[in-house]
């Protein structure tokens, strides 16, 4: 019986486009960060982790298509991810890598009880926050009865507009947190603290939404990198 050859291992090098896409995807990142990459990239890059013999982009795609973006994909479960044709329990290994360092990062980001008792202690938190910020974010500081901060959540990143802020995502947030009050906040980018129509429209709407659900919406504020706009002290709220 002649001799079989052994069949050599497939490893994602025999693949020359794909293992130069994937080159050029991580060079991309070390070279200037996230800076540039599209939603069902980031996706790409953190299944290539876990994804040896298998291009990835597809499935990234069909993943934020499907979970209706990129923070719905990095919250979701092992269960849910694996819903996405494709993707199984071990190329999930980048995402739940992803969730556990955030995480354990938030837990050591914050530490165990900040008081934030006067405006400009607020204003001193937010601005080592969001002062340096070249997109714009929109931040949701959840406060407990005598206004220690018990968890902080950033729900949109890049410029803002009254639909993609909701008050259901919003008030999840302190909800989970069991907050007794919040006080959302995001930056400009371009140095004016002035409030747009946009600004003022989600502020009307997250603050009419406390009040049916009894969580108290303290401030908004607004911080640039050397100013500060408050709507509790110009009375908008």
């Amino acid at each position: 019986m002649p001799h079989r050859k052994k069949q050599k291992d497939f490893l994602i090098e025999d693949l020359p486009e794909v293992a130069g896409h994937r080159k050029r995807l991580r060079d991309r990142f070390l070279q200037g960060g996230l800076d540039g990459f599209l939603d069902y990239e980031i996706i790409e890059l953190l299944l290539t982790l876990g994804t040896p013999r298998k291009d990835c982009k597809q499935m990234a795609k069909e993943a934020i298509e499907i979970f209706g973006g990129l923070r719905n994909v990095l919250d979701a479960s092992l269960d849910e991810l694996q819903r996405i044709k494709g993707i199984g329990s071990s190329n999930t290994f980048g995402i739940k890598l992803f969730q556990a360092i955030s995480e354990q990062y938030a837990k050591e980001k914050i530490p165990e009880k900040i008081l934030l008792t006067s405006p400009q202690e607020v204003v001193n938190y937010l601005r080592e926050k969001l002062g340096k910020e070249k997109k714009e974010h929109f931040l949701i500081l959840s406060l407990d009865s005598r206004n220690n901060l018990i968890r902080e959540n950033i729900v949109s990143v890049g410029i803002l507009n009254a639909n993609l802020v909701h008050p259901r995502e919003v008030f999840k947030e302190a909800i989970d947190a069991h907050a007794a009050s919040i006080i959302i906040a995001h930056n400009h980018p371009s140095g004016d603290p002035e409030p747009s129509e946009d600004d003022l429209e989600i502020t009307h709407r997250l603050v009419e939404s406390g009040k049916i659900l009894g969580i108290e919406i303290f401030d908004h504020i607004i911080i640039t990198k050397t100013k500060v706009f408050s709507f509790k002290e110009k009375k908008l709220i």
